[in-house]
């Protein structure tokens, strides 16, 4: 799971990014999950595509901290590729889910 594997990383890294890349990492990564969560309750067509906006907003941060955690050397080349594809997957999910839920033709409340 991409959170496990952003705390996990983000345990090396040093003491002084733990108010900074750290924190910013780990927040980034749970709001995907948590936004998706969130928009999935909501009942209207519109609050829903919202909360996947969000989520698609945190991936693309995420992408952003894994490219400047590897240009520091916090995380190896391999370890930034694998959380990309992590990243590619979840948001292929979630655009596909958007997609079906904007192409819906009735949409029940």
């Amino acid at each position: 799971m991409f959170i496990n594997h952003v705390y996990n990383a983000t345990r090396n890294f040093p003491p002084e990014e733990r108010f900074g890349l750290t924190s910013q990492f780990q927040r980034a990564a749970v709001s995907i999950a948590a936004n998706i969560a969130e928009g999935y309750k909501r009942m209207g067509k519109e609050d829903k595509l919202r909360f996947y906006n969000y989520s698609q907003g945190s991936l693309e941060e995420c992408r952003c901290y894994i490219y400047l955690s590897n240009d520091f050397n916090y995380i190896t080349p391999d370890e930034a590729g694998q959380m990309i594809v992590e990243i590619e997957e979840t948001s292929k999910v979630l655009n596909s889910y958007i997609i079906a839920i904007k192409n819906k033709q009735k949409w029940e409340e």
